[in-house]
């Protein structure tokens, strides 16, 4: 539990500390001391420096009841890595019996503190109960998984007085923690654990796919230490059903290992328990890439990591140059796509600035071919899928010489353009994923390496039509515009194949990715678990922004505004520049730069995807 410091209670009890290179600094004066002159009010949290390091104080000789629940609350939102101090304001068995790890509830604006109505009669004067109430935001679970919430918060907490010292503590409190919004993007960071897509490959490599899972950690509670835990721990319970870890099962860290931390080298020594004592080579290289992998996110320098077991035996050391050779994970793509005013199929390199676009080979750069209304790109830059101007047809073909366009390979009978076929969206194993928007008939399909019979993918708890798709690379993500009562939401749901041979896949468990948006107009995939979104917030306007798979908001700028978005393509690549068609066509955001124009009767932008 805590609080926060734009809502709600403001806890000022006077007892917390930051540590800094320069030394302790007292954030908030103590009652006794002096409330004129020079001295300011400083907030006990501040979230400007973040080498900052902020701890509290235990609780003061005879403090009364609400400066005991008041000062709890303030520890709870320190950097005491277990939370001894907080600790400090329990009595002993409420110590012991208390698990903060187990949750934390996000609140809006922080817990509000009020009394509940005590009993009068013999003893009422040592016992006192509080009731803490706020608007959910959001929930992380005991595996460290976010996922937004809303409804009212309302819990109790007991303090008794002890008989004999005649101190309060608290003796009765909920399991896990509580703060504002602010507090938790103080302290905690997101980080994307990585695993692998169970039972499938990369159909041209043969190599795993990795798949993020993203976490949040305390940011500055030795967090190598925590995402390192958590990765062997095992994925998150909402992505676990579709990937696999090659730690073998209890796999840990060396009992007593804490701090871990790069050499001046930036190579990483990680130390692990006997599980993994007799891996081969070639899992435990998988193993070393899903640490280096997960680890970047903390330490983009990171260079190599070099597995331990049982009295520092060596058991593989992995360059991460050589990471990419173990598992595929989404690279640089080569080109830009996108539609000329000829209505030909055009490219040019994805980081050329102030280069013509040319015709693709096949087909689709032929002048004079079938008129298309939006394109996708297998990941492998050889394949190509293409949605008919109205709409109705789905063609497939090759980016060669001397290839044909063929017949379609899948088709709606949606009565209009705007209610047939939605943009096709690939994954890295080389299936193609395409919904028809049809209001009576929704249905996603999936066909098999790009071709033979459409199979039509169950989405068992669909709330409305499906009005977009963008099948994430890892092929077991699919991001979907859903639309109900003229409301958009932007849903991620897990891709499950079916239990028996010809059983068909299905999407499960949707959950919400952007909430707070009543309308979407375009997205696409900008990272491993973020998104760039077109929308409209409840009674606002429209905006271009980046959100998380798992609903959390992003640290960061929003993308340059840019008005009548009709299309965004991103990369998960985050290095490569956003592109969008515009009412001034194809447009292209460099990095630290405004949008620039590409192509002013362009339409239809994409990269490989």
């Amino acid at each position: 539990m805590g609080a926060d410091r734009e809502g709600g209670v403001r806890h000022r009890p006077g007892r917390a500390v930051a540590y800094t290179a320069l030394g302790v600094v007292l954030l908030a004066g103590c009652a006794s001391m002096p409330d004129s002159g020079d001295l300011r009010d400083v907030e006990s949290t501040p979230r400007q420096d973040t080498g900052v390091r902020v701890f509290a104080m235990p609780p003061a000789e005879d403090a009364q009841a609400t400066e005991i629940m008041q000062g709890f609350l303030e520890a709870l939102t320190s950097d005491d890595p277990e939370y001894d101090t907080a600790r400090k304001y329990l009595t002993a068995d409420a110590a012991r019996a208390w698990r903060p790890e187990r949750s934390a509830t996000v609140l809006a604006n922080g817990p509000s503190i009020a009394t509940d109505n005590q009993p009068v009669g013999r003893g009422a004067s040592d016992s006192l109960t509080f009731i803490l109430t706020g608007s959910k935001v959001a929930t992380v679970d005991d595996r460290q998984a976010y996922k937004p919430d809303d409804g009212d918060y309302r819990r109790k907490v007991h303090l008794t007085k002890d008989a004999k010292s005649g101190q309060w503590r608290i003796d009765s409190l909920p399991q896990g923690v509580v703060m504002g919004k602010t507090d938790f993007q103080r302290n905690y960071t997101a980080v994307n654990k990585y695993y692998f897509a169970s039972g499938t490959t990369v159909a041209t490599t043969g190599q795993p796919v990795a798949v993020a899972d993203p976490v949040f950690v305390r940011a500055k509670v030795d967090p190598m230490t925590q995402v390192v835990q958590s990765l062997l721990r095992g994925p998150t319970r909402w992505l676990g059903p579709v990937v696999r870890s090659s730690f073998p099962t209890g796999t840990a860290l060396r009992k007593g290992v804490s701090g871990l931390t790069p050499d001046d080298q930036n190579r990483l020594t990680v130390p692990l328990n006997a599980k993994a004592a007799r891996v081969g080579q070639t899992k435990c290289m998988e193993m070393a890439t899903q640490l280096l992998f997960t680890l970047r996110n903390l330490t983009p320098t990171l260079e190599s990591v070099e597995l331990q077991g049982p009295g520092g035996h060596l058991l593989c050391d992995l360059p991460g140059e050589r990471a990419d050779s173990a598992a595929w994970h989404p690279s640089a793509p080569d080109y830009l796509y996108f539609l000329d005013g000829k209505h030909r199929l055009v490219r040019l390199p994805s980081e050329a600035t102030g280069t013509s676009a040319v015709p693709v080979p096949g087909p689709l750069g032929e002048p004079g071919g079938r008129v298309l209304r939006s394109v996708a790109v297998s990941r492998d830059e050889h394949t190509v899928a293409g949605i008919g101007a109205d709409g109705k047809s789905l063609y497939v073909t090759s980016l060669s010489s001397d290839a044909s366009l063929g017949e379609a390979v899948v088709t709606s009978q949606g009565a209009s353009e705007e209610d047939r076929l939605t943009t096709p969206s690939w994954d890295a194993h080389g299936d193609l994923w395409v919904a028809d928007k049809d209001p009576d008939h929704t249905k996603l399909y999936v066909l098999e390496q790009g071709g033979g019979k459409p199979v039509q993918v169950t989405v068992p708890d669909l709330p409305g039509h499906i009005r977009d798709v963008r099948v994430a690379a890892d092929g077991v993500r699919v991001a979907l515009v859903v639309e109900k009562g003229g409301r958009q939401s932007l849903l991620i749901g897990r891709i499950e194949a079916g239990d028996k041979s010809g059983d068909s896949p299905a999407v499960v468990e949707l959950r919400q990715a952007a909430p707070d948006l009543e309308q979407v107009t375009a997205m696409s995939w900008a990272g491993d678990s973020r998104l760039v979104v077109v929308g409209l917030e409840q009674g606002g306007v429209h905006q271009m922004r980046y959100v998380q798979v798992d609903g959390s908001t992003l640290d960061g700028p929003a993308p340059a505004a840019l008005s009548g978005v009709k299309a965004i393509a991103a990369s998960e690549d985050e290095r490569v520049p956003l592109v969008a068609y515009s009412e001034d066509g194809i447009v292209r955001l460099p990095s630290g730069t405004q949008w620039q124009k590409v192509d002013k009767d362009g339409t239809a932008p994409i990269y490989p995807g």
